[in-house]
């Protein structure tokens, strides 16, 4: 189409004249000018300078599969197919429809918005319109549950590799699966599972990531703003949504490789590093009750190694608790 490939040209970033486009590209002058006007009405600011030629301005902070796959580098598996949506109730939902429709495994499902977003315990997600970015990785794994236990650790420390990559700034991660900065929640990590009854293997694997960008305190409900941020409140500058979810992408291909492939150790120590509640004082709350415990260590299956106030050590299971620092979400600081 010429609209795409007049974007393509622009994205240089440099001043091109209509001419210039027009020979390159083999089109007439007045597809040249059709495709201009095109890409302005999308929310493209391309620039007419006088003179010198056309020039791309600035580029909308959509989650389009255009502008993901501007930044999107090679992958193998995860990104190799993406469905992109401007609303849509639940990305993780979608995500398991394609599963069991026969989707390709690896496909990831975004959303610009969602009006059903899901956290762990059926909690409500939060996904306001333009401020984040919702997204779902469809596995087709067949393989035992147990062996997939660890996709959300490893989801976890995509996320982090991925903020780092585009921001600069490493979130830590306040176990089971939050990535958290400034002592707050960044980012909320959902998965499920469909299991077979005869074999026990699971057929369909879907990750649901919810990763706050552009959110202010105000666009949170009282109570979810006490312990949640986003990346704009914390470095206090935008973050281009499109290019942090190919980075996203392109880290979660690594880490579901690795959880296939079972190769998980530089996971594990990663996820050991960017630990906020090891060698702290936490406490572990089940069903409204409260115990206070010394977090040890992470075990190879990413449980949480604790030591009790009787000096008795044990395992917790991600699904048995929940966790809260001493002094507030994590432990009242910054991380």
């Amino acid at each position: 189409m010429s609209r795409e490939k007049v974007l393509s040209y622009l994205r240089s970033g440099e001043t091109v004249s209509g001419e210039e486009l027009s020979r390159a590209l083999g089109l007439s002058r007045t597809a040249v000018w059709k495709a201009v006007e095109s890409l302005r009405r999308e929310g493209y600011v391309v620039e007419a300078r006088p003179g010198l030629g056309y020039h791309l301005a600035q580029i909308p902070d959509a989650l389009t599969e255009r502008e993901i796959r501007a930044f999107l580098g090679p992958v193998r598996t995860v990104g190799r197919e993406l469905a992109c949506f401007d609303e849509i109730d639940s990305t993780n939902n979608y995500a398991k429809k394609l599963g069991y429709e026969g989707g390709r495994s690896g496909t990831v499902v975004v959303a610009n918005c969602q009006t059903a977003g899901r956290g762990r315990v059926d909690r409500v997600f939060q996904s306001p319109r333009d401020k984040g970015i919702y997204l779902s990785v469809m596995l087709r794994p067949r393989l035992p549950t147990a062996r997939l236990l660890p996709a959300t650790a490893l989801a976890g420390v995509a996320v982090c590799d991925a903020v780092e990559r585009v921001c600069g700034v490493r979130p830590g991660l306040k176990w089971p699966n939050d990535p958290v900065l400034g002592g707050r929640k960044l980012c909320g990590i959902l998965t499920e599972a469909s299991l077979e009854g005869e074999s026990g293997a699971v057929p369909v694997l879907v990750v649901g990531i919810g990763l706050n960008v552009s959110q202010t305190p105000e666009d949170f409900t009282p109570d979810v703003a006490r312990t949640a941020t986003s990346l704009l409140q914390e470095l206090g500058r935008p973050v281009s949504r499109p290019q942090l979810a190919a980075a996203l992408i392109e880290a979660m291909d690594k880490a579901c490789s690795a959880l296939l492939d079972q190769r998980m150790e530089s996971y594990l120590d990663a996820f050991r590093r960017d630990c906020v509640n090891l060698g702290r004082e936490i406490q572990l709350i089940n069903q409204g009750n409260a115990e206070i415990v010394t977090a040890l260590d992470i075990d190879e299956q990413f449980h949480l190694l604790v030591r009790d106030a009787a000096g008795q050590e044990r395992t917790i299971w991600s699904g048995e608790v929940s966790i809260r620092g001493i002094g507030g979400y994590t432990d009242g600081g910054r991380i």
